[in-house]
C-alpha cells in the first residue's frame, strides 16, 4: 500500500522503481547504475530472517555502492530516533508515512540536491551533530581523502590556500572532529567521500 502511494506521490515527476527489500535495491542499483534518490522504508520486513537488509544497514549499503545517492528515510511515525538513526546512516532526509503527501515530494526534492530535509512532524530540525558539508567542503575533505595538501587543493580547485583552511576549518567544526584525518575518517565512515 504505502509503495502505491509513493508511485501515485512522485510518479508524474520521476521515474519510479521498486524493490521488496534493501539487498533488492542495492543489486538494482548495482544492475542498472546511477540513481539520484533511494527511499528507504525504516521498517524491517514481515518476513525479516537473520541476513536481511533493512533501514539504516540498507541506507549504509546504498552509499557504499553509490557515495553521493541522496537517501529519504521512510519512517512509520515521526520519532527523532528514526531521525537519529537515518542521518547517522547517511540519509539525506526523513519523512513519516503519516505526513502529507507533499512532505515526501519535499524530502526527494532536498535528497536529489544533497540538502537535508526532516519531517516537521519530527521536529523539522537536523539532529544534533548531523554530518552535513556543502557540496565544496565534501569536494575538498574527498581531496585530502585522495592525499592531497592544503596547496595542492587550492591549485586545483583555483583558490587560495586560505580559503581551503576557512572551508577545512567549518568543515572540522560541522563534522566536530579534532583535526583534518579525523574528518576524511568521519567522512568515509558517514559515505560522505569515497
Amino acid at each position: 500500500m504505502v509503495r502505491v502511494g509513493v508511485r501515485e506521490v512522485l510518479g508524474d515527476r520521476y521515474e519510479v522503481e521498486e524493490t521488496n527489500n534493501g539487498k533488492e535495491a542495492v543489486q538494482l542499483l548495482t544492475d542498472v547504475g546511477s540513481f539520484d534518490v533511494a527511499i528507504v522504508d525504516m521498517r524491517p520486513p514481515q518476513d525479516s530472517t537473520l541476513n536481511a537488509l533493512w533501514g539504516a544497514a540498507t541506507i549504509r549499503a546504498l552509499l557504499e555502492a553509490q557515495p553521493g545517492l541522496g537517501v529519504v528515510a521512510h519512517g512509520d511515525r515521526p520519532e527523532r530516533h528514526l531521525v537519529n538513526e537515518a542521518i547517522a546512516a547517511g540519509a539525506k532526509a526523513f519523512v513519516a508515512k503519516s505526513s502529507p503527501p507533499q512532505q515526501l515530494s519535499r524530502a526527494v526534492e532536498a535528497a536529489a540536491d544533497a540538502e537535508t530535509f526532516i519531517d516537521p512532524a519530527a521536529g523539522g530540525r537536523r539532529p544534533r551533530g548531523s554530518q552535513t558539508l556543502t557540496k565544496r567542503q565534501r569536494e575538498i575533505l574527498q581531496m585530502f581523502a585522495d592525499g592531497n595538501s592544503t596547496i595542492k587543493v587550492a591549485r586545483r580547485l583555483g583558490l587560495s590556500a586560505e580559503t581551503v583552511k576557512t572551508h577545512t576549518k567549518q568543515m572540522r567544526s560541522r563534522l566536530r572532529a579534532h583535526d583534518r584525518a579525523h574528518a576524511v575518517a568521519i567522512g568515509i565512515r558517514n559515505s560522505l567521500i569515497d
